[in-house]
């Protein structure tokens, strides 16, 4: 497995732990729906989804981590929740959140965005 697929998967790891402390439950990890992915759907005690993207790189050093959420990533995070609901015939609200990890296993730092960004509104006009 290359280092960066390595790296990744320990950040999911860390990042569902942190979860996990944080009081919710997860609920599925690397979800997809065709070519799409959600990296950590989580559900909290209101009860409300949470659609965690998870970001983690070995330094931080000229990483704007919010570069990262790009507007077709945004667009397809809602899209994959969007059939996530769909799929478990959920009606339950949901909050996108993210999260960056840097570092190493082991010595990963944390910085969790809860309510990250909200789904574009459409205008059907």
């Amino acid at each position: 497995m290359a280092s960066h697929n390595t790296l990744g998967k320990a950040g999911e790891q860390a990042a569902m732990e942190f979860l996990i402390k944080q009081g919710l439950t997860i609920r599925e990890t690397n979800w997809r729906l065709n070519h799409l992915e959600i990296d950590i759907v989580a559900q909290d005690s209101r009860p409300r989804i949470h659609i965690v993207e998870v970001k983690t790189r070995s330094n931080d050093e000229h990483f704007d981590p919010m570069k990262a959420i790009t507007k077709s990533k945004i667009r397809n995070l809602v899209a994959a929740a969007s059939g996530y609901l769909s799929h478990y015939n959920l009606k339950m609200e949901v909050q996108y959140d993210v999260m960056i990890i840097t570092g190493a296993p082991g010595e990963f730092h944390i910085h969790y965005i809860p309510d990250a960004f909200y789904p574009p509104l459409r205008s059907y006009r």
